[in-house]
């Protein structure tokens, strides 16, 4: 599993990629459409909690970038 702790130090783009995964395998959960990732995966080894708790981070961190503007 990837660490996320410090999200500042990825890059805008990256940043976005992450949050487009994260909505996509939150709706993966919540059709029942789950499958199991590679390991290569930015998300593998999170579950749909860790998924949620790391959605809402990462929005924060977004809204924050986008004050500094």
């Amino acid at each position: 599993m990837k660490d996320y702790a410090d999200l500042s130090t990825l890059n805008d783009k990256k940043l976005r990629t992450l949050r487009n995964n994260l909505n996509n395998r939150l709706e993966s959960f919540r059709s029942g459409n789950v499958k199991n990732l590679p390991p290569s995966h930015m998300l593998y080894g999170l579950d749909e909690g860790g998924c949620l708790e790391l959605q809402k981070r990462v929005a924060e961190e977004l809204k924050k970038r986008a004050k500094a503007f």
